[in-house]
């Protein structure tokens, strides 16, 4: 079983800032990318910011210069520093994680998602 629980929104007033976390466990044998993806009202699920195991970093257009993506390898967490936050940014925010999972013998490669967690930003 693998778990991806997220963690740190909540309501900020404009030009705010949030940090959110997302923290991997069970039986993992190694995590690759991880990401985090936003889901407003209304509209489909666009990718925030990624991050491979070496720490490499990619962020969607409407968030460069902004927010700030990283990991630490140890612990299986990513995390999300938003900063100057804009109405628009209001959304559900979920973790990803391509990861190797294991289960006795047998392993496997797969995508998991955390459960999501609210970010609204309002005056």
């Amino acid at each position: 079983q693998v778990q991806l629980v997220e963690s740190g929104g909540g309501l900020v007033q404009p030009g705010g800032s949030l940090r959110l976390s997302c923290a991997a466990s069970g039986s993992i044998f190694s995590i690759y990318a991880m990401g985090w993806y936003r889901q407003a009202p209304g509209k489909q699920r666009e990718l925030v910011a990624g991050i491979t195991s070496g720490g490499r970093t990619g962020y969607g257009d409407s968030v460069k210069g902004r927010f700030t993506i990283s990991r630490d390898n140890a612990k299986n967490t990513v995390y999300l520093q938003m900063n100057s936050l804009k109405p628009e940014d209001t959304a559900v925010y979920y973790c990803n994680a391509d990861l190797t999972h294991y289960s006795g013998s047998y392993y496997g490669r797969d995508d998991y998602w955390g459960q999501g967690t609210q970010v609204t930003v309002s005056s």
